[in-house]
């Protein structure tokens, strides 16, 4: 048996003739930036997340900088976030010319441990930008208060927890901005790059609106320094059909997660969810020792895996200007070595699971 990580084709053919007709009315109107489709897109993320305000934007990565940007983050300003995390959260503090400053994670969640927030604030301290790793929100509340307490504003970084909710609320609609995702293998993913943000107040947002096209409030008329950030409009068009049936999808990783928590022996440290919240599963990640190994042994028998994330981002080599060293963040360095991610895409058959967590039980 061979299984698919993401399963992007069975997602294709699920909507084939869909995809096929919207992508040729946006081609045969030659209206390729901004229109209806992403319109309609927009309104269909406000909607479904229950925030007012939401743009569309050409990454995940670009929606934390405009995000940023927004609040007017510059050189000195500081940025408290998790160094358990892909690499564009704390580079896109840094592109900024601002300094990440990073707080080690809880070893349930792995996302940033809220009773450690507040001993990293300093006066440079403009931001906290929690991350809502493997699809689970971090502890919300917490952080907001933390941040109300010391002015500070909260951006999360939801690139893959879009749908999932967090005390009856949706992700992205929880904090001063929330920033996420659409690339190919999140949740909800488009054909290519694509994201998208949300501001809690109309000042913000139409601050963002203009900052995604250069910052131009209306033609050759700037107000602000801004990127070209534009989702384009076919991959908005893609993203509306999918967006129709998202909490289908939802479910349906939902019911995988289940099934690997039930099958997967106790002997492995599998993923710990909430009870006040939901999680979309973008990945179902694992600790395990002998990683190398099982990862091998698995591959052999046609399962692929992958390792979300191996090298903290306090040990990367391009943040050695910030000073920190191996030892800094214990549990964020113990959780690299060990998390692996298993198969997990709404496609996957009970009898895939079962043959996936047959094989992985008879290697500890």
């Amino acid at each position: 048996m061979n299984i698919d990580f993401a399963n992007l084709t069975k997602a294709f053919k699920e909507h084939e003739e869909e995809f096929k007709r919207v992508s040729f009315e946006v081609m045969s109107s030659a209206h390729y930036i901004l229109g209806k489709e992403t319109e309609e897109f927009e309104k269909g993320l406000a909607e479904f997340t229950g925030n007012t305000y939401a743009l569309g934007c050409s990454s995940g990565t670009d929606a934390l900088l405009l995000a940023m940007m927004a609040m007017g983050l510059k050189p000195g300003d500081e940025v408290i976030t998790t160094p358990f995390t892909f690499i564009a959260t704390a580079e896109t503090i840094a592109c900024l010319g601002a300094k990440p400053v990073f707080v080690d994670i809880d070893e349930e969640t792995y996302n940033i441990d809220v009773g450690k927030i507040e001993q990293a604030i300093t006066k440079h301290t403009k931001a906290i930008m929690p991350v809502s790793l493997y699809g689970q929100m971090s502890d919300m509340d917490e952080i907001n208060a933390i941040a109300e307490k010391y002015g500070l504003a909260v951006i999360e970084d939801a690139a893959q927890s879009f749908g999932a909710t967090y005390k009856g609320k949706r992700s992205c609609n929880v904090s001063t901005f929330g920033c996420t995702s659409f690339f190919p293998a999140k949740p909800l993913g488009c054909f290519g790059d694509g994201g998208a943000i949300f501001a809690s107040n109309e000042e913000d947002y139409q601050k963002i609106k203009a900052m995604r096209v250069h910052g131009q409030v209306k033609r050759y008329t700037h107000h602000y320094i801004g990127m070209g950030g534009r989702l384009d409009n076919l991959q908005a068009a893609i993203l509306n059909v999918k967006l129709k049936t998202y909490e289908k999808d939802i479910e349906r990783r939902q019911k995988v997660a289940e099934c690997y928590s039930k099958k997967i022996d106790d002997k492995i440290i599998k993923p710990f969810v909430k009870e006040d919240r939901t999680s979309v599963w973008a990945q179902y990640t694992i600790r395990v020792q002998e990683r190398d190994r099982i990862q091998q042994e698995l591959q052999k028998h046609g399962i692929p895996t992958a390792v979300h994330y191996p090298i903290p981002m306090h040990l990367q080599k391009c943040f050695d200007y910030l000073g920190y060293k191996k030892g800094d963040f214990p549990i964020s360095e113990k959780c690299a070595e060990e998390v692996m991610s298993l198969p997990m895409n709404p496609y996957l058959e009970n009898t895939e699971v079962e043959y996936i967590t047959s094989k992985l039980n008879t290697l500890l």
